[in-house]
């Protein structure tokens, strides 16, 4: 009863505003377009969308219709981009999705040998702030997802690869710069520079001044890790950063880095990927080549 040529209608006209434009970007005339839908609004017994004026609107059966093509039209493609790769010979292209913004650099390890290893398949890096990675997943947007905070779901396996510390960086200069390790409490006069994401999902503050009942006196937002140190080593504020990306850049810039409390802050890499995906070999190689590439 529903087909898929009508999920990918319903697909084109949320997209694109009007019937005019989606049968264009279809290849389909309007006629036509509207025909295929009558019927299924025949078959269904309501109707998918109602008009305003020249605007359509989603009924609340259309807009059940149009999450199903969300979710099963990129499959869809996904299958056959896969399959077209395989007739052409080649083994596929594998889309990182990141969720761990400062681990770009360490990805950049992963990558540059597993290019070498592999070379008929493409990567490509998604990297947003915002970036709902699980979603991703599901929705065949990316085919592995680089997160330091993992969400277990069925369907979804996640293999830790890389260990590491998070931890406060200050410049040398600060009055803190020669203790091994800083309490919530000392920090409370700092103005903390972060990556723009909530603070619900930044560790300094879930694992570190809430627990505390504490807080810094301002919270500052850069996108760029470069920039970040760059304030850091001026005197305008800290950060938290993973420790083998802090010594890395502490080569060239006056900056230190300082244990989050006593015992410091452990955290890991996980690489995520569908379940029904593991038994891909060059998606299995890229997992295993993460676990062997160190930061040195």
């Amino acid at each position: 009863m529903i087909e898929r040529n009508h999920l990918e209608i319903l697909r084109a006209t949320e997209r694109q505003g009007s019937l005019t434009a989606a049968a264009e970007q279809l290849h389909l005339t309007q006629s036509a377009l509207s025909h295929a839908m009558r019927k299924l609004e025949q078959q269904l017994g309501t109707p998918v969308w109602t008009r305003e004026g020249r605007q359509l609107r989603f009924t609340q059966a259309g807009e059940q219709l149009l999450g199903l093509a969300n979710r099963l039209l990129p499959q869809f493609e996904h299958a056959e981009m896969l399959v077209r790769q395989i007739a052409r010979g080649q083994r596929g292209s594998l889309r990182v999705g990141m969720e761990c913004h400062p681990c770009y650099q360490w990805l950049l390890k992963v990558v540059g040998p597993y290019l070498q290893q592999w070379p008929d398949v493409d990567v490509d890096v998604k990297q947003e702030f915002q970036f709902g990675g699980m979603g991703a997943l599901f929705g065949h947007d990316i085919d592995l997802l680089v997160t330091p905070d993992p969400l277990h779901r069925p369907g979804v396996l996640f293999e830790p690869v890389f260990d590491y510390e998070q931890v406060l960086v200050v410049p040398v200069g600060h009055t803190l710069a020669g203790n091994e390790w800083v309490e919530p409490e000392q920090l409370e006069k700092e103005t903390l520079i972060t990556y723009p994401v909530a603070a619900e999902r930044l560790d300094i503050f879930t694992r570190f001044f809430l627990p505390a009942h504490c807080s810094p006196a301002r919270h500052k937002t850069i996108e760029t890790t470069d920039i970040m140190l760059q304030m850091v080593a001026a005197g305008r504020g800290i950060t938290a950063l993973p420790r083998w990306l802090v010594d890395e850049y502490a080569r060239t810039m006056p900056i230190k880095a300082l244990r989050l409390g006593r015992e410091g802050m452990p955290k890991q890499i996980f690489l995520g990927c569908r379940e029904r995906d593991e038994s891909l070999d060059y998606l299995a190689a890229f997992i295993r080549l993460a676990r062997e590439v160190r930061w040195s």
